[in-house]
């Protein structure tokens, strides 16, 4: 049976809640300057269930740690603008991010906020300070999190993953924590109508305030331990997560 289309003045409203919340959110965050690390990240999960409860989107999390993982390299697949809201609501970390956020107004200063690690993606040879800055915020007890397939999927399997980056986890030493996401919809189904692999930024906004109802799976896996070279670490957890979300989103994404 299909969902019903959602109202049109629903979507509207959710779209400007969602800008009210923008604004609301960096003057938010702008107050965090030398705050202490709880109250930062008791404050960022706050701020993205306030986003994912105007987005009519619900958390499903399984194997939730009794306590928040500290110091840990936070691996997820990725697949939506939500994904980073989902994580942030159950693990707060901060996300590896594109070095021109830097210079947003606003969002830039933001992001530094939230523990942003910003990286050049043009520069391949940059893989090295990323890395050094990762490491040092593992050090100090925070989570970094990235999404290790470095763009986006369907979200019906997982894209190969990259090796680079698992390095940090290596060097701190801190241990690895997959997790896995997934995407329902009203109807307990699997949908790909929150995926921006094939849209940018707008329409896919649009395709999630027009959904009634999101339903979003996390799953905790196994902690991985430091052990062996980036490319064994990046093997076990792109095995663990591939696992839980179903495989390799093509099969000829799969060849290495």
């Amino acid at each position: 049976m299909p969902l019903r289309p959602t109202p049109f003045a629903i979507r509207f409203a959710r779209l400007f809640k969602m800008l009210r919340w923008l604004f609301a959110t960096v003057r938010r965050i702008n107050r965090l300057d030398n705050a202490p690390a709880e109250a930062r990240n008791a404050e960022f999960a706050a701020i993205c269930h306030d986003a994912l409860n105007i987005l009519n989107a619900r958390l499903d999390v399984r194997n939730r740690p009794s306590e928040n993982p500290r110091g840990v390299l936070v691996v997820a697949n990725h697949v939506s603008l939500l994904d980073i809201f989902a994580i942030t609501a159950v693990c707060p970390s901060g996300f590896v991010a594109m070095k021109e956020l830097q210079r947003w107004p606003l969002v830039g200063r933001a992001a530094r906020n939230a523990g942003a690690v910003f990286i050049d993606r043009s520069n391949r040879k940059d893989v090295g300070l990323i890395n050094e800055a990762v490491v040092r915020t593992l050090q100090s007890g925070q989570n970094v999190c990235f999404f290790p397939e470095a763009r986006t999927s369907s979200g019906d399997g997982i894209l190969p993953f990259k090796a680079a980056l698992f390095q940090s986890a290596l060097d701190a030493p801190a241990p690895v924590q997959p997790l896995a996401l997934r995407y329902f919809d009203g109807l307990n189904r699997r949908t790909a109508r929150i995926s921006f692999s094939d849209a940018n930024l707008l329409v896919s906004m649009w395709r999630i305030v027009s959904l009634r109802e999101v339903q979003i799976r996390v799953d905790f896996l196994p902690p991985l331990a430091p052990e062996g070279d980036r490319f064994a670490l990046k093997d076990r957890a792109e095995a663990a997560v591939g696992a839980a979300v179903g495989g390799f989103a093509d099969a000829a994404d799969a060849v290495r």
